[in-house]
């Protein structure tokens, strides 16, 4: 069987087809990372935070579907990518895990005792796990910004050289706290379209808070690769776009300003950085507003512009060797076969449009606020 697209094409549609994963996980379970990540702040009694859980009780299930597509994209699309990062990264990428088993966990034994000490246990753990995934995704993106040290043998066996406090560097934690911004400000315009009264108010006052301090933070991080405070890498060996995936047969080298060249040669993609700083801020005024859809909005794509602005910069590198540089992996070096990217393609075209319905008709049908007359009269509720 031969594929009707060429390999070439294929590989960046795959590259633009991971982006746009990464991006739906980052908007949809976003909201609700940043609720859990609000819950000690905008409720402040019991029945407060039963009114934020239940907010995101019918959905928050339903929006790791962005997560599970994106890790299954990884490995089927670029599995040396998959094993390198999952074993380079394999304390933060655990940690992350442990937190996702913590919120439903936390979820549901919460109700289970109206203790307040048992409550406020549970209400501890949806915190950490609605802080914790969002604060270290953004340092694992900070670091593959830099490079992280690995490399391989001859026969593509990967070694990593570094450990997981070396990845929380000044310009990682800079990358976790503009995540975890950005999260909690999607949490807080959800909660200002779901809740009124105390909750929404001081949702809005912390949602607005992040808001400029993502922007702030995102403008910081422009800047230190502006002026070249990072490692950044250029290709200066001949690539063959449609070749086999072995990464050793390059040369790349550490070059200032090398994440600013695509920028350069295509200025619309400078859409990105500002959609990126001017969307958080914008967004955070809407919210001070009381306007939670369109902050909701302009936020989702804020949150677009980030992801958008580091694939950009970064294209056509996937993840770079700080301490082997012709080990770094790329879109052109680090794909599956060709038949397989195609297969995956029909795949995609035939059920991503079936996700997005479903999930397009789940939140119509839950349309309205939650309020706590309607919790009490629920056997269902959380």
């Amino acid at each position: 069987m031969v594929p009707p697209l060429d390999y070439e094409t294929l590989k960046l549609i795959w590259w633009a087809l991971m982006g746009f994963l990464l991006i739906g996980f980052a908007v949809m379970d976003g909201f609700d990372f940043g609720v859990g990540a609000l819950i000690p702040f905008a409720g402040k009694t019991d029945d407060e935070r039963r009114v934020m859980i239940n907010s995101i009780g019918p959905v928050w299930e339903g929006n790791q579907v962005w997560f599970v597509l994106a890790g299954g994209a990884l490995f089927a699309a670029w599995p040396t990518l998959y094993a390198t990062a999952f074993s380079a990264l394999y304390v933060g990428m655990f940690l992350v895990l442990a937190a996702l088993i913590i919120r439903p966990v936390s979820l549901v034994y919460r109700s289970k005792n109206p203790s307040p000490l048992w409550r406020s246990f549970w209400d501890w753990g949806l915190f950490i796990s609605g802080v914790l995934p969002p604060f270290l995704f953004g340092v694992v993106m900070g670091n593959v910004l830099q490079g992280v040290p690995f490399e391989f043998d001859l026969d593509m066996r990967a070694t990593y050289g570094g450990g997981f406090l070396s990845l929380l560097n000044p310009f990682g934690l800079l990358a976790g706290v503009i995540s975890v911004a950005m999260i909690v400000q999607q949490g807080a315009a959800w909660l200002c379209i779901k809740t009124d009264g105390d909750v929404q108010a001081r949702s809005i006052r912390f949602g607005s808070i992040s808001g400029f301090i993502g922007a702030a933070s995102f403008a910081l991080a422009g800047l230190m690769v502006w002026f070249g405070l990072i490692n950044e890498y250029a290709i200066q060996s001949g690539v063959d776009p449609s070749g086999p995936a072995y990464p050793l047969s390059k040369t790349v080298v550490l070059q200032s300003g090398a994440w600013m060249v695509n920028f350069w040669n295509a200025p619309w993609m400078w859409l990105a950085p500002i959609v990126g700083v001017g969307g958080m801020a914008l967004a955070a005024i809407m919210l001070r507003a009381s306007n939670g859809r369109l902050a909701l909005v302009i936020n989702s794509a804020a949150i677009t512009g980030v992801i958008a602005t580091q694939g950009f910069a970064m294209f056509p590198f996937l993840l770079p060797s700080s301490s082997h540089l012709a080990s770094s992996l790329t879109v052109w070096d680090a794909s599956s076969s060709h038949l397989t990217l195609f297969i995956m393609l029909v795949a995609a075209i035939i059920f991503m449009p079936l996700i997005i319905a479903y999930t397009s008709w789940v939140y119509y049908i839950i349309r309205g606020k939650v309020n706590l007359e309607a919790l009490l009269g629920s056997k269902e509720s959380y």
